[in-house]
């Protein structure tokens, strides 16, 4: 008897994959997020900065290339111990104040401590009026791997001029002088480290002549000098809105704007107040919207946000 066997054609089952799965595949996992806080300084980005951190679970990377130098603590405006509020806080008083700090060098080391939060789930927040420090981070290379939220607290200029005439006052009674003093040398470089902060150039000539001139004279330098300081800090103001516009409209960066200037218009607790509810809370909604505004998607055993959202860290914002 003769046998005949055909080869029977080998049928590979269809791999069904749904359209949201293809969808997930096509445009890769969900970017990790990062918000960003920026605005003139004296605007109140390190208390939105704070009080973002403490509604959600997050750290703040500093972002304000003299503030990242050790010591000065009142002439750069360092936020204080308490007013920390023991939330974590990167590249902060760290560098010697001697050397150099480049945008370069910052980007290198805000990207590791963002890799750190990241690491910690939790939401890394980067504040500070250095906006040249910001765009060297958040450049295409960044925003093609990272979502980011940019906040930026906006005060009138005519106002805010004059709240940092007034701050200027306030830090030359907290000491500023005497702290800047320890700092003086007589063949000073006010181009590298921390002496290119505001307030020391200023009192150059008056460490120079103090010791050697009667006191109204003494006086006469100083008042000047604090006049300049308060000229180049407002100056410094405008720079910094100049280049948040830029980045705006010539960038393309999305901002959020929030409009602190009638705060800055109240006084006590009318501007606690104000502060609230014209910023602490919208600035709360917006974030709140960039992290959980959407459902999670569940692919079999994989759970993705459909807005990237991270789903393992909490929020506490009401």
């Amino acid at each position: 008897m003769k046998i005949s066997f055909s080869a029977s054609k080998q049928i590979r089952p269809l791999l069904h994959i749904p359209s949201t799965c293809t969808q997930l595949l096509r445009h890769g996992p969900p970017k990790e997020k990062v918000v960003v806080v920026m605005g003139a300084t004296g605007a109140g980005k390190s208390r939105l900065s704070i009080d973002l951190a403490t509604s959600f679970s997050a750290e703040i990377i500093n972002s304000d290339k003299m503030q990242v130098y050790q010591g000065l603590e009142i002439a750069t405006n360092k936020i204080t111990d308490e007013e920390l509020r023991g939330v974590p806080h990167h590249l902060l008083g760290v560098i010697d104040p001697e050397s150099d700090f480049s945008a370069a060098n910052f980007r290198a080391m805000a990207s590791i401590s963002l890799q750190s939060i990241l690491s910690r789930r939790q939401l890394p927040i980067i504040v500070g009026g250095s906006n040249s420090f910001v765009e060297a981070l958040v450049d295409v290379n960044f925003q093609s791997r990272y979502d980011c939220c940019f906040l930026w607290v906006d005060v009138a200029m005519p106002v805010l001029h004059s709240f940092v005439s007034d701050r200027v006052d306030k830090m030359v009674e907290r000491g500023m002088v005497d702290e800047v003093r320890a700092f003086f040398r007589s063949d000073a470089d006010y181009s590298r480290g921390i002496r290119r902060a505001i307030g020391v150039p200023e009192l150059d000539e008056f460490f120079r002549v103090e010791s050697s001139c009667d006191e109204e004279t003494r006086a006469r330098v100083l008042a000047e000098a604090i006049d300049a300081i308060k000229m180049n800090t407002s100056r410094l103001a405008c720079r910094q809105l100049e280049k948040i516009h830029r980045l705006r409209n010539i960038r393309d960066w999305r901002m959020h704007r929030l409009d602190a200037t009638e705060v800055f218009r109240k006084r006590s607790g009318e501007a606690e107040a104000a502060w609230e509810s014209m910023v602490a809370r919208t600035a709360e909604a917006v974030v709140s919207r960039f992290l959980y505004d959407s459902e999670p998607a569940v692919y079999g055993c994989v759970m993705a946000m459909r807005s990237g959202a991270r789903p393992l860290m909490a929020a506490t914002a009401s």
